[in-house]
């Protein structure tokens, strides 16, 4: 499946029916009076948050989405059919915009989350309704309203407690491969990942938290250069960051100090979420090269330092600890994933 976050579509409210000009016709009734009927209202168009839905992808093959007309009104004063609304489901962590004014319409965050994004058109009078002391055999009607017509811009923010950032290549799909059922593709070179992952981190309460590989930042995120900028607005939702960075770098503390400032520039208040600093690939370092590394990185962040190796599941358990003391769901024990310990270091 293709992950799309963002589609335009156009979306189309119903016509109202049109008003009709009838007169009673019985037998035995030789002046009978106007019975034209109204006409039915038009459907409206009305997004639904969908939880089991990933992706925009659909959007893609339906750039417009319109409701059913209303149907005109009948003899004897029979109002035409009302249209059917058109109900189209969207991922939950949809956010729509009206695409030609910015203006942001709603979020669809919680399963069931509707928002109404086309109005239908109210339908037209028959000449029943102008019958008046003045005007006894009316031949007024008026026609059904036009449907409203909107283009949409549609984001699509991933719904994740914890997000995983860091450069290209510092092991994130790694990460959320062991701690989760999340299988993205892996292999060692910058931009394996093409589209965020989530994966559901069991808790020992037992209910499961969201985590959310989002993929590699680069200088220049913040300004569209690389896949960072695609992908920054599924951050903007989480709770807690996981700064993943490369022990075996040639600078960590330079890398670590790229992604902090594209945070701080694509802004939303991305710098202002906590952060649990990771060092990974702790396997392939001498206990003093870990050390060294790790003093240095806590001392230009000014926080400690968890080292871990994701490919080995070392120090896994002291960061879901972490993870969890940040998301305010206490200090139990960690659910089993056959880790192995390590520490956390600050300077």
């Amino acid at each position: 499946m293709h992950f799309i976050d963002q589609a335009e579509i156009e979306v189309q409210g119903g016509n109202g029916g049109d008003g009709i000009v009838a007169f009673r016709r019985e037998k035995y009734v030789p002046a009978g009076g106007p019975s034209g009927g109204n006409g039915g209202r038009g459907g409206s168009v009305i997004l639904v948050a969908d939880p089991g839905l990933q992706t925009l992808l659909d959007f893609r093959f339906q750039p417009v989405i319109k409701a059913e007309h209303g149907a005109k009104g009948g003899p004897n004063h029979r109002s035409g059919a009302s249209g059917a609304d058109r109900l189209v489901r969207v991922p939950c962590g949809t956010v729509v915009f009206n695409a030609e004014t910015g203006e942001l319409l709603g979020d669809l965050v919680g399963k069931g989350d509707q928002l109404l994004v086309a109005r239908g058109g109210k339908g037209g009078l028959g000449n029943a309704h102008f019958l008046s002391n003045h005007n006894r055999a009316p031949r007024q009607f008026t026609k059904g309203e036009a449907g409203e017509r909107v283009r949409l811009r549609l984001e699509l923010k991933l719904i994740a407690e914890v997000g995983i950032v860091g450069l290209p290549n510092a092991g994130k799909s790694t990460l959320i491969s062991v701690v989760s059922s999340a299988r993205p593709k892996i292999a060692d070179y910058p931009f394996t990942t093409l589209q965020p992952n989530l994966g559901v981190v069991p808790h020992p309460s037992g209910d499961g938290v969201v985590f959310a590989d989002i993929p590699g930042l680069i200088e220049g995120a913040h300004l569209g250069v690389g896949l960072g900028h695609e992908f920054l607005r599924h951050v903007e939702r989480t709770r807690v960051l996981i700064h993943l960075v490369d022990g075996t770098a040639a600078d960590p503390v330079k890398d670590y100090q790229v992604i902090q400032q594209e945070l701080r520039a694509y802004g939303h208040g991305l710098i202002d979420k906590p952060q649990i600093l990771v060092l990974n690939k702790i396997d392939v370092l001498d206990p003093q090269q870990v050390a060294e590394r790790a003093q240095r990185l806590s001392a230009a962040a000014g926080t400690s330092v968890v080292t871990i190796s994701a490919i080995a599941k070392q120090g896994l358990d002291p960061l879901l600890q972490r993870v969890w003391q940040c998301l305010g769901r206490g200090s139990q024990q960690p659910a089993q994933l056959d880790l192995v310990g390590a520490k956390s270091i600050q300077s």
